[in-house]
This record gives C-alpha cells, sequence and structure tokens, in this order.
C-alpha cells in the first residue's frame, strides 16, 4: 500500500507514536508498503512550531533533520497538477495544508493516513484513520 500521511501522523510517528492506532502503526512498518510525505507537511510542521502548536526541538530545521534520517520518506511531488485539484477537493474548509495533502492523494493515488476529520469523511481520497 501507498501511504501519505498527514503532518501531524508524521509528527507522531516520529516523536509520539503511542498516539497512533495499532492498526495503523502496524502498516506504518510493513516493509511493503511505502510511506511517503508531501513537501507541503513540511512547510505546515514548520509553521505549526512557529505559532506555538507543536513543539520541534531542537528547532524545527533540525527536528526535520533528525526525522528524515530517523524515518525516510519518500517525498512526493507538489505539481501543477495537484495544485489544480486543491481547488476541486470537497472539504468544509478552505485550510490550504488540508487541500494540497487531499489532492497530493488524489493525484498520486495513495491513501492518506490521517486523524482529521474533515479528510476522514473526504469522499475524494482513501484515508486510513490514524487514531
Amino acid at each position: 500500500m501507498n501511504l501519505l500521511l498527514d503532518t501531524h501522523v508524521w509528527i507522531w510517528s516520529v516523536g509520539k507514536p503511542d498516539r497512533i492506532s495499532t492498526r495503523t502503526r502496524e502498516a506504518l512498518s510493513k516493509p511493503t508498503n511505502t510511506l511517503a510525505l508531501s513537501p507541503v507537511s513540511v512547510w505546515e510542521a514548520v509553521l505549526l512550531a512557529e505559532k506555538g502548536r507543536v513543539e520541534l526541538a531542537p528547532d524545527p530545521w533540525g527536528w526535520i533533520r533528525m526525522a528524515f534520517e530517523t524515518k525516510p520518506l519518500k517525498e512526493i511531488p507538489l505539481t501543477h497538477e495537484v495544485a489544480l485539484r486543491s481547488r476541486s477537493v470537497r472539504l468544509p474548509h478552505d485550510d490550504p495544508a488540508d487541500r494540497f495533502i487531499a489532492a497530493t492523494a488524489m493525484v498520486h493515488g495513495l491513501t492518506l493516513v490521517t486523524a482529521d476529520r474533515s479528510l476522514l469523511e473526504c469522499p475524494d481520497i482513501r484515508v486510513l484513520p490514524a487514531a
């Protein structure tokens, strides 16, 4: 299975894996599954740290480097098609990060791993509940 980690799932998988359900942790550790991340998640993680909503120690850049060394993930490109699709994703809000991440899953045929209720209920993408 090709899995796209939502930003919070990526952060949890590195620092707080117990926040992820056992079933989903098993899927994340299965060697035949590909784990992927959008560059939007890196951007969003830095924004969340800057706003004080998450702590990425020693600093966001150091944490991100450590996270990629600890858990290598396939980088999924942010393409023109993803940008276009982000405007047609059926979500109840206009959060740009959610729209880009959902569109990335759509365009690249990935299953999104998330605990975000809005994304779990999005009819346009395949999801794997994280919690």
